[in-house]
């Protein structure tokens, strides 16, 4: 991706999982500025807040960081990892010649970043937070000079991480999505509403109003087959 002239050219790294999720719900939050919550969300946040009273901690040869803010000019997004643990290796490099580990300020040794982010739920179909999760990858990547080929998920409702491998697959849908979210957020338009079965479960229902394209959209097509029925 060509990278951003001004540091407002960024989006934010929550904004590729919106955009998987609902390209209408990522214009609507990141265009338009809209925003509700409900209980989906509100338990979400509760769970984001107490990661980040947790602050900065070390248990032997894991360093935890929490609310570690990230960039990455290449996709061209910023934002704040829930909580990066650092792992202390011995060697700074992979067989393969990438470079895995990292010097920390005021710590000894070669640290290995590895991404966890928190979410309320369980695992979904779609990979939104999988690619969430890539892009802190890749931020961690560009700023710190290593390889990072491993992060988790913690699903709340599992009360467990799931591991998330960052292969070529998921970097290239990371890259396509970045891509798309910087389109859409520069053509300042709000694509219209299409009911999915996801709408019941977010937040912003009430003010989208999906079932009310959805009707319009079937009085359009009842008309347009009444029509050619007619033979007009």
């Amino acid at each position: 991706m060509k990278e951003p002239s001004t540091e407002e050219s960024l989006v934010m790294i929550s904004a590729l999982q919106h955009y998987l999720y609902c390209p209408r719900q990522c214009a609507l939050i990141h265009v338009e500025g809209v925003w509700s919550e409900n209980y989906l969300t509100a338990s979400g946040r509760v769970m984001h807040e107490r990661v980040d009273r947790r602050g900065a901690e070390t248990r032997r040869d894991i360093h935890l960081a929490t609310s570690l803010r990230l960039v990455s000019h290449r996709l061209g997004v910023a934002g704040v990892a829930d909580m990066v643990e650092f792992h202390r290796v011995e060697a700074a490099a992979y067989g393969d010649g990438t470079v895995d580990g990292a010097i920390l300020p005021g710590r000894v040794g070669w640290w290995k970043p590895y991404p966890v982010e928190y979410k309320r739920g369980a695992p979904k179909s779609h990979r939104a937070d999988e690619v969430q999760l890539c892009a802190q990858a890749m931020c961690l990547e560009e700023m710190l000079g290593v390889s990072v080929k491993e992060g988790a998920l913690y699903y709340g409702e599992m009360r467990r991480r799931t591991a998330v491998a960052f292969d070529d697959v998921l970097r290239k849908l990371t890259e396509d999505t970045a891509r798309g979210v910087h389109e859409l957020l520069s053509s300042h338009k709000t694509p219209e509403a299409c009911w999915t079965k996801g709408c019941r479960a977010c937040s912003l229902l009430d003010v989208c109003r999906p079932e009310d394209f959805s009707a319009r959209d079937s009085v359009r097509q009842w008309m347009r087959n009444q029509i050619e029925a007619a033979g007009i």
